[in-house]
């Protein structure tokens, strides 16, 4: 689906006091952009910035990172990040291929992926978020015990991840094909797609990762 343009979101953006700028100078250096010594989460693809919110509102005691590849997109959270009163939060207008640039190993303690793009075509195979690429990429920024968490209603993506994860050399350790009715589901934050999908009656699958 093509996205429509908002005129304007790019300076938005690059005048918000949410978003960090220059994120390529801050390799090794976030512990100083949150003034603290809290583990980092990250988000990639956090759309309209829902769930990573939520889990910087339920979870002071982290800091959370979410991570937008399009402008007009990240305008909708950033719209939603003004009307909060959080500290441990910020947001980038990043390429996910790129963070292995933009963080130091063993910087993010955890990856979020949420109802990623599928790319069903075969040569598009690489684009896919877990796709070995791009696990290769988590496996330079994630501490030696860091997880990374996937969640999507498209079944042959999730089927697909269950393969490319293993390949990349790491665990799958949980997996659900209806998390919403597993034991998975306990604590469950919804971001907009998962509470659409769900409310159609659509299963909702995920994993979660670990190196082996």
């Amino acid at each position: 689906m093509r996205l429509r343009h908002i005129p304007g979101s790019e300076e938005e953006i690059a005048g918000s006091p949410y978003v960090v700028h220059s994120p390529f100078e801050k390799k090794g250096c976030w512990k100083e952009v949150f003034g603290n010594e809290n583990p980092i989460e990250i988000e990639v693809g956090m759309g309209k910035g829902r769930f990573i919110m939520e889990l910087a509102a339920i979870h002071p005691e982290i800091n959370y990172v979410g991570i937008e590849r399009y402008p007009s997109v990240l305008l909708r959270g950033l719209q939603k990040r003004a009307l909060l009163e959080l500290d441990n939060i910020f947001f980038m207008c990043v390429d996910a291929k790129n963070l292995a640039d933009i963080f130091a190993p063993g910087e993010v303690q955890k990856v979020y992926l949420n109802f990623s793009d599928p790319w069903p075509k075969d040569r598009h195979a690489k684009r896919r978020l877990t796709s070995e690429d791009f696990m290769a990429v988590y496996d330079q920024i994630l501490t030696t015990d860091g997880t990374v968490e996937f969640k999507t209603d498209n079944k042959d993506l999730f089927e697909y991840s269950l393969e490319s994860i293993p390949r990349a050399g790491w665990l799958v350790k949980e997996f659900t094909y209806d998390l919403h009715h597993s034991q998975m589901g306990e604590g469950n934050v919804m971001t907009e797609y998962e509470e659409k999908f769900s409310s159609q009656g659509n299963p909702i699958y995920k994993l979660i990762a670990e190196r082996k």
